[in-house]
């Protein structure tokens, strides 16, 4: 089984995350998620996150902090992920995400997140988040 080194932002404003949906294609696909991706052999993870943001979603952010790290395996599709999810801020706060490689972007609070389908690898983080938002 191939394991897959994978770094996500998460973008907390106003008591709000940005999420983006994966394409129906995709490996999980029409599941939200945090906006990130694979991170390329020598790539610092924090770089990760900032080239898949301006990719996925067309914002410029800055990377702040780990908030979790976690390890899943997905038999079905015979790999294995460990996801580094870090904080990532907007550089321009009047830049608007757009769903540029993904289905969809869109903003959710706190009580928004329990009626979406999540891959099972973002749960520990998700706990988190909530927290974050309801703070």
């Amino acid at each position: 089984m191939q394991t897959v080194l994978v770094a996500a932002g998460v973008v907390i404003e106003e008591k709000r995350v940005l999420l983006d949906r994966r394409r129906g294609n995709a490996h999980l696909g029409g599941m939200w998620e945090f906006p990130g991706g694979k991170v390329e052999p020598g790539e610092d993870p924090r770089q990760t996150v900032v080239r898949e943001l301006m990719e996925e979603v067309g914002l410029r952010v800055r990377v702040g902090e780990i908030v979790d790290v976690t390890f899943h395996q997905y038999e079905d599709a015979k790999k294995a992920v460990i996801l580094l999810f870090f904080e990532a801020f907007r550089i321009d706060e009047n830049e608007e995400p757009q769903a540029i490689d993904v289905a969809e972007v869109k903003w959710f609070r706190a009580t928004e997140l329990t009626s979406l389908t999540f891959p099972p690898a973002d749960n520990a983080v998700l706990r988190k988040v909530e927290e974050r938002l309801r703070a």
